[in-house]
């Protein structure tokens, strides 16, 4: 069941927090696994992690807003069965606070990043006979969250490219699905914290975590779980769909 075997899966922001798991986990099933990051440094870790469990990965620098540079890396890496686009920058602000420059870099990454790595695996799953893509939404795209005007912004196109392709590729054997996590408890979210609440982080992480009607933040783990059935051959009949997985928040916050 679940098994990646003879599969290449590539994994753009694959080398921490989500993406780092679902590296982690697609690599222990069988695939070959490609991490994508700004900066080779960037995945080196996970990558070293998984050949240590005698996994196969590799790591590519590649900012995924740069046309140029995508392209050139998915013919290093050549034939492509999976596809995850789950890189992707925050940002917190209003529509009349958040600067153009902020606006652009959010839009480039987070939805132009997609648009490049799906322009330049679409071919190649189309000459091998099919693929799967899974391409990382957010609650942001699904419900109101206050300052995350960019960010809402960036993830509700996300989910609508997924059903744009989903359509478009059905007779090429394409799948095309989305997730929408709810907050995770990933470096970033430590990150943020430290950055923002130095003095009460552990106030705001319980808080956090609270807005989950579960009671908690996601595990990366999780989300990786939920990616990986929805990559294998046993979700086959399954494309088109975004998958909250949100201890609740979309639909229990009342």
């Amino acid at each position: 069941m679940l098994s990646l075997k003879n599969k290449t899966a590539v994994i753009t922001g694959g080398g921490s927090g989500i993406g780092k798991a679902i590296s982690q986990l697609f690599a222990k099933q069988g695939a070959a696994v490609h991490i994508i990051e700004l900066t080779a440094e960037a995945g080196q870790q996970a990558a070293e992690e998984i050949k240590a469990e005698g996994g196969n990965a590799t790591v590519h620098a590649c900012n995924v807003a740069d046309h140029q540079q995508v392209l050139s890396v998915f013919e290093k890496i050549g034939s492509v069965n999976i596809l995850v686009n789950n890189a992707g920058i925050a940002h917190v602000g209003k529509a009349d606070t958040t600067a153009e420059e902020d606006f652009d870099r959010v839009v480039n990454v987070n939805v132009k990043g997609v648009y490049n790595c799906l322009f330049a695996a679409i071919p190649k799953m189309k000459a091998a006979g099919g693929g799967v893509i899974l391409n990382m939404a957010s609650i942001a795209a699904l419900v109101g969250i206050p300052d995350r005007f960019v960010y809402s912004t960036a993830k509700g196109a996300v989910k609508a490219m997924t059903m744009s392709v989903a359509k478009d590729y059905l007779a090429d054997n394409i799948r095309c699905n989305s997730v929408s996590p709810a907050r995770v408890h990933t470096p970033f979210v430590d990150g943020f914290l430290q950055k923002n609440y130095p003095d009460n982080i552990e106030e705001m992480f319980d808080k956090l975590s609270k807005t989950q009607p579960i009671g908690r933040m996601g595990l990366p783990s999780e989300v990786a779980t939920l990616a990986l059935y929805l990559c294998s051959d046993e979700a086959a009949f399954i494309t088109g769909c975004d998958y909250p997985i949100d201890g609740g928040f979309t639909t229990l916050n009342n």
